[in-house]
């Protein structure tokens, strides 16, 4: 029998609480040879340091190999940015200048993009800003959007599940500019940023990279934060885990093991408008989720990840995890717990985007590894987009492999599902969207407002390896009022500043 997956599901979102959890391993995919870990201390990414001078706020990444010890007396070769694995988390306000120096000391060209961030074409790090070895490139930009958790990754053209899966990700947190907040903000303390993802290791300790299923690389092994079999150590009577699912092709439903709801407060693109109580969170590759958690004092509590319902995907729910039940983190209250300020009733939000003003509705048709039956063309521009245009896009899954949708330099909200409309209680802010085989999302999407009719975004499926296969297209935003028929249809390659 086909099962068909839930309205919430579309909003990557699930929330009905599932039981009888049975702890066990992936299913479908290549088993590591390395006995599991003790459990350890979950590692926090650092914060960023900056410097600020004549207004912009300046931060440095450097991509460079390093080797990480993800399991004892195992040396695992990974790449990071200024770290072994993963990257610091870069922090800064709505309003800010910022300019970050980005440093290749990787043996080969990549590039690095800021996901879920509005900003110039020129400055977004898609495939078109290749940055070569040993080159800097120093995209600098003013934050233009409310607070939320993004993050930032490579994007280098067919090789972008290759980089990512090596351990370059970190997060870019985006607060208010008067850093008030009503939820827990201590970084590290009540604030804790979960990068969770998977890997398969080999005999030796290294990542197992030639198998891959018709999604891309599907591990047994998850690290957050790049620890394996992590605890917290919890002080406050309540915690914001900030959640990315950073995998290239895994998704996850996070829940309880108590089965005790969370309230989810935030996703991709900045804070709902009222806390929301949850059973389970889904995420697929890209997704983020802001999430509370009550702790009792004593009483230890693990997140977990629980089998997924993504729709009618033929038979390969193994190959791409949805059928696993997975240890995320062990929480352990301290005896005596800081208590946490009231939940607020409502939220600092930004306002719903009006559908009336939508000026043109695309539709989008997501095959296997081709939209509209075309695979990515760096020569070939897509689509013509005004900037600042409220736009519905139509994302239609004509295949039987799960894809989700990434559009650059655009946020927005699902409004219908498979044909049933989304109530405006249960939109949120996204900027990557999960499409279910055989059914049609449609999404109302906010453009930036930084016209270059030269250099493109992008627009494509987060399944890392769905993406290098060809699944992506390309569109540039052009001034209002602009023909489309008068925009070249041949992009300008722009490559880093030597440094």
């Amino acid at each position: 029998m086909t099962r068909r997956i839930g309205r919430r599901g579309f909003l990557g979102l699930a929330c009905a609480t599932a039981g009888g959890v049975v702890l066990g391993g992936c299913a479908g995919v290549p088993a590591s040879p390395l006995p599991a870990p003790a459990p350890r201390p979950l590692a926090i990414p650092p914060l960023a340091p900056s410097t600020t001078r004549d207004g912009v706020r300046t931060f440095a990444l450097t991509a460079a190999p390093g080797t990480s010890a993800f399991h004892p007396g195992v040396r695992t070769p990974t790449w990071g940015y200024g770290v072994a694995f993963g990257g610091p988390t870069i922090r800064a306000s709505r309003g800010e200048r910022v300019r970050v120096h980005v440093t290749n000391g990787l043996p080969e060209t990549t590039s690095t993009h800021w996901h879920g961030m509005t900003l110039p074409a020129e400055h977004d790090g898609g495939p078109h800003a290749p940055i070569e070895p040993g080159a800097t490139w120093s995209p600098e930009w003013t934050i233009e959007q409310p607070a939320a958790t993004l993050w930032y990754h490579p994007h280098p053209h067919g090789v972008t599940e290759r980089h990512v899966h090596r351990g370059l990700a970190g997060l870019f947190l985006v607060d208010e500019p008067d850093g008030a907040s009503p939820l827990p903000h201590r970084y590290g303390v009540d604030d804790i940023p979960l990068v969770v993802t998977d890997r398969t290791f080999t005999a030796d300790g290294e990542f197992e990279t030639r198998r891959r299923s018709a999604h891309g690389l599907v591990g047994d092994t998850l690290l957050v934060n790049g620890t394996v079999a992590p605890y917290l150590a919890a002080s406050s009577s309540r915690i914001r885990l900030r959640v990315l699912n950073a995998s290239p092709a895994r998704c996850y439903r996070f829940a309880r093991s108590d089965d005790r709801p969370m309230v989810l407060v935030g996703t991709d693109s900045g804070l709902l408008a009222a806390p929301r109580t949850v059973g389970s969170a889904l995420l697929t590759p890209g997704e983020r989720a802001e999430l509370l958690l009550d702790l009792d004092p004593g009483r230890p509590v693990t997140l977990r990840s629980l089998p997924q319902d993504l729709g009618a995907v033929s038979g390969t729910e193994r190959s791409i995890g949805a059928m696993d039940t997975l240890d995320v983190l062990r929480i352990r209250p301290a005896g005596v717990l800081e208590p946490s300020a009231p939940l607020p009733g409502a939220l600092p939000h930004e306002p719903d985007p009006d559908e009336s003003a939508a000026s043109r509705v695309r539709r989008f048709e997501l095959g296997n590894d081709v939209i509209n039956g075309r695979a990515m063309d760096m020569t070939r521009i897509d689509e013509i987009v005004h900037a600042g245009a409220t736009e519905v896009w139509e994302l239609a899954n004509v295949h039987s492999r799960p894809h989700n949708m990434h559009v650059h330099d655009a946020r927005g909200q699902v409004v219908e599902a498979d044909g049933r409309a989304v109530p405006p209680g249960q939109r949120s802010w996204k900027d990557t969207f999960y499409v279910p085989p055989r059914t049609v999302v449609r999404v109302l999407l906010r453009f930036g407002r930084h016209p270059d009719p030269a250099r493109p975004f992008m627009y494509h499926c987060h399944l890392l390896y769905h993406e290098d296969q060809g699944m992506m297209g390309q569109f540039v935003l052009v001034p209002e009022g602009t023909d489309p028929g008068s925009v070249p249809r041949t992009p300008v390659t722009h490559g880093a500043d030597h440094g």
